[in-house]
C-alpha cells in the first residue's frame, strides 16, 4: 500500500499504544460460478493501518460500504483477516486460537448499531447483563451478580426496576444504554462502538455521546468510534480516520482534520455537514462528487477515489498514493496534498 514503514502508518501520538493495526486486508470471495468456484473478491479492506493509544478515541468515518464495520469486526476477531497484523496490548490476535481469544475478548468489547436486534428479546435486562458475568466467571456468586447488575444499570443512567423489563419494553435510547452496560460488564480496556447512535433520534444521540464520554473519563476506556456522520464524530473523537473503498485516505487530530482537511474526499464530506448559521450555510462552497462509489469487487486502479475526484490528474489513475505524514500528526493519501 505504501512506501512508508508499516510501524509508522497512522501512528498514535505519544502515549501507550493499546491497539495497533498494520496493513490489514480483508477480502470476501464471491461464488456463484461453475461448481461453486470463486468468481471474484470483494476487497472490503485493502491495507489499513492505524494505532490507538490508551484512553483516546479514534473516530473511523466514511460512506456506507467503505469497510468501517469490517475493520471493527476484524479487530474483534469476528472476521478473520486475509492478511495483516492486529496487536492488542502487544499480543498479536490474528493467529490466536479460540481458547486464547476468549481471554482477550474480555478486554475488547463492542456496542452494536441496532440496540434492538443486538439484545435477546427472550431475556430480561437483568439476565442480559448477568450472562457475561456468569459465562466468564467474573462474579461467581449469584447475590453478588445481582448487585453488580444494579451497579451497571446505575452507571448508564437506568433505574433498578429496568432489570426486570424486556428489551421491547424499553425505548431505543434505553436499549442502547443496556448495550453499553453489557459491554462494561466485562471490564474492558477497548470498546469498538459500531455506529452506536445512528439508529437513535438526534436528541438521544447527544445523551449517548455524553454518556460515553463520562464513562471514558471515569473508567479510563479507549474507543474505536465507527460512524458515517462527521458531526457526531467531531464531538467525541481525539483523532479521526477517514475511509474510502477499503482504505484510509486521511488521518489527523480532530481539530486539524475539520479546520484544514487535506484530502479532497474529506473536504467533500465536510462540505455536506450542515452549518447552524443560515447565512454561512447559504454562501459556503460545496464540493459535489460526480458518479457513484465504485464496487469493491472491481476497484479503480491507482487512487481509488480518482474517478470522483474534482482535482484528479493522470498520475492519480496510475499510481496508488501512499498514506504519508504531510504535516506533524496529519496523514493523507493524495498525490496532490
Amino acid at each position: 500500500m505504501s512506501a512508508v514503514a508499516p510501524a509508522r502508518l497512522g501512528a498514535a501520538p505519544a502515549g501507550e499504544v493499546l491497539l495497533e493495526v498494520t496493513n490489514l486486508v480483508k477480502h470476501f470471495p464471491v461464488g456463484g460460478g461453475f461448481l461453486g468456484r470463486t468468481e471474484g473478491l470483494v476487497r472490503a479492506i485493502d491495507g489499513v493501518s492505524f494505532a490507538i493509544r490508551r484512553g483516546e478515541t479514534l473516530g473511523l468515518v466514511g460512506e456506507s460500504g467503505c469497510g468501517k464495520t469490517t475493520t471493527g469486526r476484524c479487530i474483534l476477531q469476528l472476521e478473520r483477516p486475509t492478511s495483516g497484523r492486529i496487536a492488542f496490548e502487544g499480543t498479536e490476535l490474528t493467529g490466536l486460537s479460540e481458547e486464547r481469544l476468549r481471554a482477550v475478548r474480555r478486554k475488547v468489547q463492542v456496542i452494536f448499531q441496532d440496540p434492538y436486534s443486538s439484545l435477546n428479546p427472550r431475556m430480561t435486562v437483568g439476565q442480559i447483563l448477568e450472562e457475561p458475568l456468569k459465562v466468564h466467571r467474573i462474579v461467581p456468586d449469584a447475590r453478588a451478580r445481582t448487585a453488580r447488575v444494579q451497579e451497571l444499570l446505575a452507571q448508564v443512567g437506568l433505574l433498578p426496576q429496568h432489570a426486570d423489563r424486556y428489551p421491547h419494553q424499553l425505548s431505543g435510547g434505553q436499549r442502547q444504554r443496556v448495550g453499553i452496560a453489557r459491554a462494561l460488564a466485562m471490564e474492558p480496556s477497548l470498546i469498538v462502538c459500531d455506529e452506536p447512535v445512528s439508529a437513535l433520534d438526534v436528541s438521544i444521540q447527544a445523551q449517548i455521546i455524553n454518556l460515553l464520554e463520562e464513562l471514558q473519563a471515569r473508567l479510563g476506556l479507549t474507543y474505536l468510534f465507527i460512524a458515517h456522520d462527521l458531526s457526531v464524530v467531531r464531538h467525541i473523537s481525539d483523532r479521526v480516520a477517514v475511509m474510502y473503498l477499503g482504505r484510509i485516505v486521511e488521518l489527523a487530530d480532530r481539530r486539524a482534520l475539520y479546520e484544514d482537511p487535506l484530502h479532497p474526499y474529506t473536504r467533500a464530506l465536510l462540505s455536506a455537514v450542515p452549518i447552524p448559521d443560515p447565512a454561512a450555510e447559504a454562501h459556503r462552497e460545496r464540493t459535489v462528487l460526480r458518479g457513484e462509489v465504485p464496487s469493491p469487487l472491481n476497484p479503480p486502479s491507482g487512487c481509488v477515489f480518482h474517478p470522483r475526484c474534482p482535482i484528479a490528474v493522470d498520475r492519480c489513475s496510475a499510481e496508488i498514493p501512499p498514506l504519508r505524514e504531510i504535516k506533524p500528526g496529519h496523514w493523507a493519501a493524495c498525490h496532490l496534498a
